[in-house]
């Protein structure tokens, strides 16, 4: 079992460099080991691009071993056609008479459908392995297809003495209350998130560009509020850099739930995962209607003594690091 352990954290690390990259796939890592060694390793790499399997068996240099080799996969492998054939099949053909499984694929054309044509096949199969850690990989991807809606992270920036900004400001730019080294993370995550959210008056306050542009990747869509189509066309969002969605009365109806109705929208146009980025109103709606899995909060050095409240989040137990001189805490929702 421990050796089990081993190899699928190596597939787990291996599915990591996906990050960003796969959507709607999920993040997969694959190992193929033969007599205590490991002779090919492989993960997903890109939407429609071969799998983790795949890459795994191709890159086994003697492939007349595999007959005899065990398979590890963090997810199970697929049973079904998409824009790829079955790895389960794949891995039939090749002979591999071991298969070592993190966790369950929860995509309803997966879903048991893969471990069960391996066993029918005849093949030893081992599922389990680390599961919550490959739980935790696929986040989003779970989030997604089991509660139907994007897992949603929730960002902002406050001062020591809890202000997200003055009340008042010079121009149309953002008052940066982190150090540089804190905004350059917040590009990465950019990078691995599908999209990321604003409201109204973030926009016309700010003009940002919500971009990743201080980090190597995909920018993420941008997703903007806009119920009586305020924003003019000059903003930055509106520019080529990125995929901009704008959700005016016409998209979604703001006097129901508003919480409910964006992440309806979200699963909707296959959005699995998002960052709200928005001010006050936008992260206390989220907040208030409980519609949250992490909760990202700089606070820089600096003191405002009057300005806009940052959110409120009733959160005591969190996860404190520092980056030169901020603090970041990462709150979890439980709930």
């Amino acid at each position: 079992m421990k050796n089990h352990e081993h190899y699928i954290k190596r597939c787990i690390e291996l599915a990591q460099n996906g990050l960003g990259t796969t959507y709607p796939n999920p993040l997969v890592g694959s190992v193929i080991v033969y007599d205590g060694k490991i002779i090919g390793e492989g993960w997903h790499q890109k939407a429609g691009g071969p799998h983790a399997e795949v890459h795994a068996i191709r890159s086994v240099k003697n492939p007349e071993l595999l007959p005899f080799a065990t398979i590890y996969v963090s997810l199970e492998p697929c049973s079904h056609f998409g824009k790829t054939p079955p790895c389960s099949d794949l891995i039939i053909k090749h002979q591999i008479p071991n298969i070592v499984i993190g966790t369950i694929d929860p995509f309803a054309k997966v879903a048991g459908n893969g471990i069960k044509k391996l066993v029918e096949a005849g093949r030893n199969v081992t599922v389990g392995i680390l599961e919550d850690e490959c739980n935790q990989l696929n986040k989003r991807f779970f989030t997604f297809h089991n509660k139907k809606r994007p897992y949603i992270i929730l960002k902002w920036a406050e001062s020591q003495d809890g202000f997200l900004a003055p009340l008042t400001k010079q121009n149309r730019q953002p008052v940066w209350i982190t150090n540089h080294c804190s905004r350059q993370l917040v590009h990465k995550w950019r990078t691995e998130e599908q999209a990321i959210l604003v409201g109204t008056q973030t926009v016309i306050d700010d003009n940002p560009s919500l971009t990743a542009r201080d980090w190597k990747g995909n920018n993420p869509i941008r997703i903007v509020l806009d119920q009586n189509n305020r924003i003019s066309k000059e903003n930055h969002i509106f520019d080529n850099l990125a995929k901009t969605l704008v959700l005016s009365s016409n998209t979604i109806d703001y006097s129901k739930n508003i919480g409910i109705q964006i992440t309806d929208f979200l699963f909707q146009n296959n959005i699995q995962s998002v960052i709200i980025e928005g001010g006050r109103k936008t992260l206390q709606t989220f907040i208030d209607e409980k519609l949250w899995d992490e909760a990202r909060i700089f606070k820089g050095p600096i003191y405002f003594e009057n300005g806009i409240q940052s959110p409120f989040i009733n959160k005591k137990e969190g996860v404190k690091n520092t980056i030169v001189e901020d603090e970041l805490l990462i709150f979890f929702n439980n709930d």
